[in-house]
């Protein structure tokens, strides 16, 4: 005893759920003048409630507890009693913790089993207006701060560097438009070509991930546009009376842009609404897609088959072509569930004068099972590949 100069006394509030450190931290204390010990918690919620009872001038919080563990205790404490200093205790040195721990608010960090005066300086420190850290992880905590600041630093080189790249695509460099038909299963005539952008840097990526790269810098829009206007550049060398189908994210699509973009060639245009973006106004969506129809644009939904949202977009923007997923087209020779859920597709496009296109076809057993299932259109490799014009 003694450690702890006698002063101001100092409440504490201990919080952790191991009852047999909480008797011998409460004994250690007994023998401290300075020292008052106002509550015990054995979770975070019960450390919250005391905090609000007791308003303790430093609490010992266990960084793995009940109820939300010690950052979820540290952070309610500092909010319901604004003026208790939170030192967090651990029974090993576990440095994500300590960054956990501080983030959350406290202001010391000791591994169990610290020497009483230690423990007891600690908290004097920590009374004064201090911070106090437990000297072995003084230089692991440095050197794991250090990682992390090169890490960023890394990250952000990495990210200078693809945004250049994007910033490149913007001006028609490094991007070329390949061209897949789109045609008639019964005549084999073309109706249709599918204008699909192809990026060419090192390391190769596919398109859609520089797609949505271009979206977490805040480039999508201007990267879709820049693919829209380098595929109707081909429009010239697109058979008479086939269309020229284009990818688009539902921002793109409500972009003022775009209908400056296609004026003059909406009837030959279709635009496929894709999911670079998710839907967050399907009301302001509809207008815009209602006024690019007005001009004599079509709508495609993409990926129908694939998931939730695709089918919801067919249901809500009332399309004049629905495409069926290539997860659907895969095999469909093979598979009773995928030809039910096609001919469901047929079915659904027939009442509602809806086109339905199949896409990857890629066999000849695929193509015949589409056409006996009634699939008017499709596209895919069996049929032809991607091309320049």
């Amino acid at each position: 005893g003694g450690s702890v100069a006698s002063a101001v006394p100092i409440r504490v509030l201990i919080a952790d759920d191991e009852p047999a450190l909480r008797t011998a931290l409460a004994a250690l204390f007994a023998h401290e003048d300075r020292l008052v010990l106002v509550g015990e918690a054995g979770d975070a919620d019960q450390a919250i409630e005391l905090a609000v009872e007791r308003r303790p001038d430093i609490a010992l919080v266990d960084v793995n507890m009940p109820a939300g563990g010690g950052p979820r205790a540290a952070r309610g404490i500092i909010r319901v009693s604004p003026e208790t200093r939170v030192i967090a205790l651990s029974a090993f040195e576990d440095r994500p913790t300590v960054l956990e721990m501080l983030r959350a608010g406290a202001v010391g960090y000791l591994v169990k089993g610290t020497a009483g005066q230690d423990l007891m300086g600690s908290i004097a420190k920590v009374f004064d207006g201090g911070a106090s850290l437990s000297a072995e992880l003084i230089d692991g905590l440095v050197h794991e701060l250090a990682s992390k600041l090169r890490h960023e630093e890394i990250e952000q080189q990495q990210r200078a560097a693809r945004r250049d790249e994007i910033d490149r695509f913007l001006t028609g460099r490094g991007v070329t438009m390949v061209f897949q038909p789109i045609v008639d299963l019964r005549s084999q005539a073309q109706v249709g070509m599918e204008a699909l952008a192809r990026f060419h840097t090192l390391p190769l990526r596919p398109p859609n991930e520089w797609f949505a790269e271009a979206v977490g810098l805040e480039l999508g829009t201007q990267l879709e546009l820049m693919a829209i206007q380098g595929a109707m550049a081909g429009l010239g060398r697109i058979p008479r009376g086939a269309y020229l189908s284009v990818n688009c994210s539902a921002r793109a699509a409500m972009s003022p842009d775009l209908a400056t973009l296609i004026d003059g060639y909406a009837s030959r245009m279709v635009i496929e609404i894709t999911e670079h973006e998710a839907i967050e106004d399907y009301a302001v969506l509809t207008t815009t897609l209602e006024e690019l129809r007005r001009r004599g644009v079509r709508l495609a939904i993409d990926d129908a088959g694939a998931g939730f949202s695709s089918l919801r977009h067919t249901l809500l923007l009332r399309p004049d072509i629905v495409k069926v997923d290539i997860s659907l087209t895969r095999g469909i020779d093979a598979d009773r569930g995928k030809r039910a859920l096609t001919s469901a597709l047929v079915s659904f496009g027939e009442e509602m004068g809806v086109a339905i296109v199949a896409e990857g076809i890629e066999t000849r057993e695929e193509l015949e099972t589409l056409r006996s299932l009634g699939v008017r259109y499709g596209q895919g490799f069996h049929l032809a590949p991607p091309a320049a014009l």
